[in-house]
């Protein structure tokens, strides 16, 4: 998993609420279980007029130029501006991989989904909750003629302005440890490898029957 240190980078307004992750990336294109494929079907019913389906090429599609990932000047965007409740509906991870294969790094809205927030975690996707007041601004600030860069710093939790103003952001310590050294819940896991080893060989020489493939059997 890639660390998350610093990211720079254009803002994505995406001014919808209860943005549900069928909407993220929609069923017909959850083939496969890899991690990669999906970042051409993010957002597809809003970024197309036609109904996509899965192993058509972008050429064969018609582009929907009203959505605001079609606008020119939101090229290559890093940073997503969301409203309240983003990633609700089902569990799919999928719909993380698809944010992530487009190029986004991370996330802001006032609040977000369950499951989809531990999903952000689990793959290196930085969730930032924000008060409304400040989602607001943002997102007037994001909407204007010439689009917005904002600067993420995690080890300093802030989120610094065109105009260098910095906005705190809370964020779990774990969380924030998993992000900033690329680790998953496994990698995390085994980084304590030796307590857990030592835990064993203390464990078994107390109660070595249950060890015993004989007895167990």
């Amino acid at each position: 998993m890639t660390p998350f240190i610093r990211e720079s980078g254009t803002v994505l307004p995406l001014n919808r609420v209860n943005v549900d992750t069928d909407q993220i990336i929609p069923k017909q294109y959850l083939k496969s279980i890899r991690r990669s494929g999906f970042g051409d079907n993010l957002f597809d019913g809003w970024r197309y007029l036609d109904e996509g389906e899965f192993g058509m090429t972008l050429n064969e599609r018609r582009i929907n130029h009203e959505f605001v990932l079609n606008d020119p000047r939101y090229q290559a965007p890093r940073i997503l501006l969301a409203k309240e409740n983003f990633g609700c509906g089902s569990s799919r991870e999928h719909a993380v991989w698809a944010l992530m294969e487009f190029g986004f790094r991370c996330v802001i809205a006032p609040s977000f989904a369950d499951i989809f927030l531990s999903n952000c975690f689990k793959n290196g996707l930085l969730p930032i909750v924000l008060n409304e007041e400040i989602i607001l601004e943002l997102f007037e600030l994001a909407t204007r003629k010439q689009a917005m860069d904002l600067t993420v710093d995690l080890p300093g939790q802030t989120v610094e302005l065109p105009d260098r103003r910095q906005i705190h952001f809370d964020m779990d310590p774990i969380r924030k440890e998993t992000l900033l050294k690329g680790l998953d819940e496994i990698e995390l896991t085994m980084a304590h490898r030796a307590s857990i080893e030592a835990f064993e060989a203390v464990h078994r020489r107390a109660q070595p029957w249950l060890f015993d493939k004989e007895t167990c059997s």
